[in-house]
């Protein structure tokens, strides 16, 4: 069945609530939902400096409250204003190395924040579904490189992975108070490694490597033949709205997979894509063995369910994806364009890809 995106959105009485607007995720999808024209109210804390939304200047463009979403009050007073009639929670502590100098931090910010969410959204009958924005890091690991399906077992490796996992049995809870007491229908999205132009977030390839073209210092690039479900940004961010669109018409749907279809690139090849852009790139390649890597060395998703159940499909390969990434960066240090231009400009490209 086809769902137009943002068709029925359009339709709610109230605005959509989206936590973590000020992220990079986050962002480019306040930029989707105003080219869509979805009514959009934003909770977060305040952005960083050099951030995409810092760069692109969107402070005030929507509706917003700069919080915590562990302060259950103020969340609370803020859903009661603007009586959302649906949520897409994606507030967290997103970075795997900084899981490990503050796992207490990353636990209470991605369970304790996803738990009143949930809470003071099932306790005001005007919210009619929620998103719950986990990871593709979620499932059990064995670096076989086998594509996840939504229904393999779970565990966490890390603080941050660990902490995602306890998020997944925080939204199986409230699916279950759901069937017993009603409420509104919750489901949980496991994307893959997503990129694109705008990010700036430590211990990330194109992050670092745009740092490295500024200032002309060498980047490490750790595990260079690891691979990883790379995809544009606006891929899985459509995939929400497709998803939010399946649960308005009264369809349920515990978990989604949203990941590319081609085949996985490798760190080292997404390098050389940058390569063709900045020349002058200082590349140092670190191989560290399993003993001492933080992160897994081979993730896939299989994303058949969002394909079957949404008709979603990738609008860019992950080649692409790089390239646009890349480009996107490469415009903006030239002074070619602004960051809100070169966003809406690759928001047209998807909507496109789409027709």
């Amino acid at each position: 069945m086809e769902f137009p995106l943002g068709q029925r959105l359009r339709e709610l009485p109230g605005p959509l609530l989206l936590t973590g607007h000020t992220g990079f995720k986050g962002t480019w999808m306040t930029f989707l939902l105003e080219r869509l024209s979805i009514p959009v109210v934003g909770y977060s804390l305040e952005a960083e400096k050099d951030s995409l939304y810092d760069r692109a200047e969107r402070i005030g463009s929507i509706p917003e409250v700069f919080a915590d979403i562990r302060n259950y009050e103020t969340l609370g007073n803020f859903i009661d204003l603007h009586r959302p009639s649906a949520i897409i929670h994606m507030a967290a502590q997103p970075l795997v190395l900084r899981s490990y100098e503050n796992p207490r931090e990353t636990f209470d910010v991605n369970v304790v924040g996803t738990v009143n969410v949930l809470d003071i959204a099932f306790k005001r009958d005007f919210v009619e579904a929620i998103i719950i924005v986990t990871t593709d890091k979620v499932y059990k690991n064995d670096n076989s490189g086998r594509a996840f399906v939504e229904t393999d077992p779970l565990e966490g490796k890390d603080p941050y992975s660990s902490s995602k996992v306890a998020t997944e049995a925080v939204v199986t809870a409230w699916q279950q108070i759901a069937k017993i007491s009603g409420g509104p229908r919750v489901t949980s999205v496991r994307a893959g490694n997503v990129i694109g132009g705008g990010d700036f977030a430590e211990n990330r390839i194109i992050p670092d490597i745009i740092r490295g073209a500024l200032t002309g210092n060498p980047v490490i690039i750790r595990n260079p033949q690891s691979t990883r479900p790379w995809q544009h940004v606006l891929d899985p961010l459509t995939g929400y709205l497709l998803l939010l669109e399946y649960a308005l018409s009264n369809r349920e749907m515990t978990n989604l997979n949203f990941g590319p279809k081609d085949r996985n690139l490798t760190v080292k090849e997404i390098t050389q894509f940058a390569k063709l852009y900045f020349s002058e790139l200082i590349l140092n390649f670190e191989d560290l063995s399993p003993s001492q890597s933080t992160e897994s060395l081979s993730l896939n998703l299989n994303s058949d369910a969002s394909s079957r159940h949404l008709n979603w499909r990738p609008s860019f390969s992950q080649e692409q994806a790089a390239k646009m990434a890349f480009i996107w960066w490469k415009k903006l240090m030239n002074n070619e364009a602004t960051a809100q231009e070169l966003c809406l400009g690759d928001i047209e490209s998807c909507l496109k890809s789409r027709i």
